[in-house]
């Protein structure tokens, strides 16, 4: 236990809490990212298994980022598989082989929910602590172009 806290107890657990949920939500993203890299097939596969790995690359970094804040305010980041496999909002991705074009819809539809895990994060933290505010707005960002380039292979138009 950290003997001095930056934030006070109650916006601690407010960050953390928050924190937490985005942890275990690109940390799920990481994996499922990787299941549909292994097991995709047909047309365009080499530029969407090469995308996938961006993906998974940005979601790695991403939690890295968000359990290095978490032990910054002093609250333990849990990045358990027990605690991801419990508590992340994904969807889950099949365990077969899949068609490019049915895997990137489903990383998409994982992708605009931890999009939405991260703005929901935002919100919670805006008021207690700007600086994970500022990591959250920048993760943000990172996801929501990710989506947005994978949507633009899924071929859905956005208007």
């Amino acid at each position: 236990m950290w003997k001095r806290q930056v934030l006070k107890p109650d916006d601690a657990k407010v960050v953390g809490d928050a924190l937490q949920s985005v942890l275990v939500d690109l940390i799920d993203l990481s994996l499922l990212g990787k299941q549909a890299h292994w097991n995709l097939f047909g047309k365009d596969f080499l530029a969407v298994h090469e995308k996938l790995d961006e993906v998974v690359e940005a979601a790695r970094e991403g939690s890295d980022a968000v359990a290095e804040r978490m032990d910054q305010i002093g609250i333990p980041p849990d990045g358990r598989v027990s605690t991801v496999a419990e508590k992340s909002s994904l969807p889950k991705f099949p365990e077969k082989f899949v068609e490019v074009q049915d895997a990137v819809s489903q990383v998409c539809d994982a992708l605009a929910v931890a999009c939405r895990s991260l703005r929901d994060g935002q919100s919670k933290v805006a008021e207690p602590d700007s600086v994970t505010e500022d990591l959250l707005i920048g993760l943000s960002e990172t996801f929501e172009e990710q989506l947005w380039m994978l949507q633009a292979i899924e071929g859905n138009n956005p208007n």
